[in-house]
């Protein structure tokens, strides 16, 4: 079993700045690629950000790049997503979730992720 846990969000206004972190106990961490999905309201699950097991390929949705960036600290069991330039499309939910794929590679599929944190509200105000 392998607990989430999701902390960093707020509200915040456009251009502004959230680091939100995702720390992890239980099964070993450095096995399990991590993903980084939100939800809006009406809207469906999209995932924003992946990184695989060892850190070194990441994922992110097209609308965040340049601006999102995933990251994992091994020896702290936690994976970041510092999200600089934020804009109101991004509010939404965001979940942090785990999986492992054999391949160490990321899992780009809601169902690919066996364990979901409970989720983080993130507003941004225009």
């Amino acid at each position: 079993q392998v607990q989430l846990v999701e902390s960093g969000g707020g509200l915040v206004q456009a251009g502004d700045s959230l680091r939100l972190s995702c720390a992890t106990s239980g099964q070993t961490f450095s096995i399990l690629s991590v993903g980084w999905f939100r939800q809006a309201p009406g809207k469906e699950r999209e995932l924003v950000a992946a990184v695989n097991r060892n850190g070194d390929n990441t994922y992110y949705l097209d609308s965040v790049k340049g601006r999102f960036t995933i990251s994992r600290d091994n020896t702290k069991r936690t994976v970041f997503l510092q999200m600089n330039s934020l804009k109101p499309e991004d509010s939404a939910v965001y979940y942090c979730a785990a999986g492992i794929n054999i391949y160490g590679a990321i899992i780009r599929v809601a169902s690919g992720y066996i364990y979901w944190g409970q989720g983080i509200q993130v507003t941004v105000s225009s």
